[in-house]
């Protein structure tokens, strides 16, 4: 990212997420312990942290306040800086334009429809290789779908700022950047490469963003 990323103040409803999302890493550890699954039974010895993170409807393990949890549990600590550093480079900037509340609300959107999403593709992934979708034990957790919802209104609020990545080290404007973000998430969720990554989940974001501004847009919401 371009060096005027990390000039942006640490505060409003960005810096509140990002602290949220790191007492609750921090926290779920202490007070809950690690998960251990059981790669013989397929399930879990000891649910712990997982507790938070969300299953499918119908799998013994689910429970509804899952559904919100799972959007501030993350399952190791480079998944959690990845997910925290995109909502400070393009959220922070993002809330400036929308507020706070306005901001809160699209992010909230884009976890739960993320979560919609990637629950109705696994369901009828599961059931079209002949698997009952209520006796899967896999689970789904991360700030992910979000922050793709988040990267959508950052290209459409500043089409033209740079981004600069360090791997490849090059630059690109935004409304290349994320398109491209998308395309590969699609492509890699189609073609099931990268296992363990909820691809549908970073597009179910993603979509629902881009529908929500659509939607703002449409009936001009200021």
């Amino acid at each position: 990212m371009s060096n005027s990323f990390f000039n942006m103040p640490f505060r409003g409803v960005s810096g509140q997420l990002i602290l949220i999302n790191v007492v609750v890493f921090i926290g779920s550890y202490l007070f809950l312990g690690e998960g251990v699954f059981n790669r013989d039974t397929l399930d879990y010895d000891v649910m712990g942290r997982m507790y938070l993170a969300s299953f499918l409807p119908g799998s013994p393990h689910f429970e509804p306040f899952q559904i919100a949890t799972h959007m501030f549990m993350h399952g190791g600590l480079m998944h959690l800086l990845f997910n925290m550093l995109g909502i400070y480079w393009f959220g922070t900037m993002v809330e400036m334009v929308w507020g706070p509340q306005r901001f809160l609300f699209y992010y909230l959107t884009c976890g739960l429809g993320a979560w919609a999403i990637h629950t109705g593709v696994q369901w009828w992934e599961l059931q079209n290789m002949g698997i009952d979708p209520t006796t899967w034990n896999g689970s789904v957790l991360g700030a992910s779908g979000a922050v793709f919802g988040i990267m959508i209104a950052f290209a459409i609020n500043f089409p033209n700022m740079e981004i600069r990545l360090l791997f490849p080290p090059i630059a690109m404007k935004a409304k290349y950047f994320v398109p491209i973000m998308a395309a590969a998430e699609l492509f890699y969720g189609i073609g099931g490469f990268s296992t363990g990554i909820a691809h549908f989940a970073h597009l179910g974001g993603a979509l629902v963003g881009f529908l929500l501004i659509g939607y703002w847009t449409k009936f001009r919401f200021k």
